[in-house]
């Protein structure tokens, strides 16, 4: 597809993002979650980290926090606020009239989820900034393996977050059909307690997760303790989970309400 053809494409999504990022900002909820919880939920988790000898696995408090602070960033800026605006946009019938226009479905769902996605990143930035400053984490070693994990993480995250929209009835349970990915993921991929800390056996299992795959991605590439063989791995695992929830979404997203 040449530059003409992709311009009328992109005015679409600019005008759709635009008009999701208005919606956003009318629902106080929605920002406080995805703009507050990430901010202070990283923080949290210090008393935990404390108890844990980090210097025994080559870690850091600043990297334990980093990497939370980016995982709760990919978790309630992306995750959490997109099954909920896709829910209410199903509910009040607006992915139905988008439907009749111009926008094909990839558009409309992508257009949807830009604005969580583009606050999703601008707070990674800014908590690694923030947490490289603050608590002496320094530079990553390998930035390349950071940024393709933050980036696999917000393509991740998005894809799931329509995914469990599907199945959610009502804006006011999305918080309840979010939790179990959002628990899980605190405990399983590394966000809350490093992964390296955990008995081997239960850490091959924790790997597989789909969060898993971007959060290593992103302590290996600040550590620079990631192989490549690992960081392969990694890569292949969080492109498993994005083809799965993306041919998920495809054959089992609602465009209805559920009424």
């Amino acid at each position: 597809m040449n530059a003409v053809a992709l311009a009328p494409v992109g005015r679409r999504l600019r005008a759709l993002a635009r008009a999701e990022l208005t919606l956003l900002g009318r629902n106080r909820g929605a920002v406080v979650t995805a703009l507050l919880m990430p901010l202070a939920l990283p923080f949290s988790v210090r008393p935990a980290v404390d108890r844990i000898d980090l210097k025994a696995q080559g870690l850091s408090i600043g990297t334990v926090t980093l990497t939370a602070a980016v995982g709760f960033s990919l978790l309630f800026a992306v995750y959490t606020s997109l099954v909920s605006a896709y829910v209410a946009r199903r509910e009040e019938l607006v992915l139905k009239r988008l439907r009749t226009g111009e926008l094909d479905d990839v558009e409309i769902l992508t257009g949807t989820a830009l604005p969580a996605v583009c606050i999703g990143l601008a707070q990674a930035v800014v908590l690694s900034v923030g947490c490289a400053v603050l608590l002496d984490a320094g530079v990553p070693r390998a930035p390349y393996l950071t940024v393709l994990g933050v980036l696999s993480g917000l393509v991740l995250c998005a894809a799931l977050g329509a995914l469990t929209a599907s199945f959610t009835r009502t804006v006011e349970s999305a918080q309840v059909t979010a939790m179990p990915l959002v628990l899980v993921s605190m405990m399983g991929s590394g966000i809350a307690i490093p992964t390296e800390v955990l008995p081997d056996r239960l850490r091959s299992v924790c790997e597989l997760l789909p969060l898993s795959p971007a959060i290593r991605l992103v302590r290996g590439g600040w550590t620079g303790q990631l192989s490549g063989y690992e960081a392969l791995g990694a890569v292949a695992t969080a492109l498993a989970w994005t083809v799965l929830a993306v041919f998920a979404v495809r054959r089992w997203f609602r465009w209805e309400p559920r009424r």
